[in-house]
């Protein structure tokens, strides 16, 4: 029966490849939603390893720094250090914005402040060094497609880039730009000179700051408008053997603070910060099985109608109802297995050009061997229906 399917499928090969080729594309999209979504826990995984911590200190009553806004004092990091298991604590912010380039184009990036030699630096470079000057000087992932010594614009100011790194992404698959904690607080906390002058204005038309015989009260007040010393979070690295939880207790209950341990924050990330994109992929792959499943069941059945009088003629000659059933069934599953193939090498070429990460797996890619197949068995179920009630007199009507 394996040679009857051949040479039905021999027959009309046009039509059958055509439509292994429609159907393989198709496959291709599943595939490489799926790697949508793997690419997506990927980019929350490599976030929290760049960091290189353990803990993470955010405002208390906030899920910050990466789901939610969170702000503290620059000088909370003081304190930080000094409670029991920390080995290493750094001040970071972070912020997305529109970084341009030298030639006038815009890159969406994660702009990353970073204390040299703290925790929060990139980890490794692939070429040029990390920051050593604490002002105007910057350190760039690859994909934001900046190079060496490139001059880039942030804010109202100019950075030198002076080193690359790769995979530093945030959990929406930006990728970062590092530049010192100074430089970074004074680009997102810091107002713009209008708003300075305006904040002036009000302060010295505000008879509260501008009482008779007290001197310097207006200065202070617009010294503390214009200095910047919040930052986003406080990244710990706790000793060898300490455990995280343990470490952050006293630092909830003293400090007044809100702390994440390592599981804790990919909670956040992948259950509740991307949940709602994983369950619109979910919708799209079930949309696109079902598709696939149409295409074949109406394939199969068309192929079957068009041989009609060859089933009654095998009907006649006294073949069996499993061997018609099981000679359709090979050519759905033929049909799969090319889709599948062509869906493969598809999501293979094209992954690389999509602009975020796309991970595509070796145990998806067999998970989606197994439901096509079966998707294709469940659509052949029609046409063997048809088969099995097609009279075998019509062989000779």
């Amino acid at each position: 029966m394996i040679s009857l399917a051949g040479r039905d499928i021999a027959h009309s090969w046009g039509k059958f490849a055509l439509t292994g080729l429609g159907l393989g594309l198709l496959i291709g999209v599943t595939l490489t939603m799926a790697g949508v979504y793997r690419g997506m826990v990927d980019d929350a995984h490599a976030l929290l390893n760049n960091s290189r911590a353990d803990l993470w200190v955010v405002q208390k009553d906030t899920q910050g720094p990466y789901a939610e806004s969170s702000s503290l004092k620059d000088d909370v990091v003081r304190s930080v250090r000094g409670m029991p298991g920390i080995a290493q604590a750094a001040n970071v912010t972070y912020f997305t914005m529109q970084v341009r380039a030298a030639n006038g184009t815009d890159t969406r990036a994660m702009v990353v402040g970073v204390e040299t030699g703290q925790p929060g630096e990139p980890g490794y470079l692939v070429a040029g060094r990390q920051l050593t000057r604490s002002h105007y000087e910057a350190v760039a992932d690859i994909r934001t497609g900046f190079a060496l010594g490139e001059r880039i614009h942030i804010r109202r100011h100019d950075y030198t880039v002076v080193g690359l790194t790769r995979r530093m992404v945030s959990s929406g698959g930006d990728p970062m730009v590092f530049v010192a904690l100074k430089d970074a607080q004074e680009a997102q906390f810091l107002k713009d000179n209008d708003a300075i002058v305006n904040d002036r204005v009000r302060v010295g038309a505000n008879p509260a700051f501008n009482r008779p015989g007290v001197l310097g009260l207006q200065d202070a007040v617009q010294a503390l408008q214009t200095n910047s010393h919040n930052v986003n979070a406080i990244l710990v690295q706790l000793e060898p053997g300490v455990d995280p939880e343990a470490a952050a207790v006293p630092l909830r209950r003293w400090k007044h603070l809100q702390v994440f341990t390592r599981a804790d924050m990919e909670a956040i990330l992948v259950d509740k910060l991307i949940a709602t994109s994983a369950r619109q992929i979910g919708m799209f792959l079930v949309i696109l099985a079902m598709v696939s499943a149409a295409i074949v069941a109406f394939i199969i059945y068309t192929m079957t109608l068009g041989k009609i009088r060859e089933i009654a003629v095998l009907k006649l000659i006294g073949t069996r109802n499993t061997t018609i059933a099981s000679m359709i069934l090979q050519q759905a599953l033929g049909l799969g297995l090319i889709g599948f193939l062509v869906g493969k090498v598809a999501a293979t070429v094209w992954a690389p050009v999509f602009p975020k990460f796309v991970l595509l797996l070796p145990q998806d890619a067999v998970t989606g061997l197994l439901v096509t197949m079966v998707i294709c068995a469940l659509a052949s179920t029609l046409a063997i229906r048809v088969a099995l009630t097609v009279d075998p007199a019509q062989a000779i009507g």
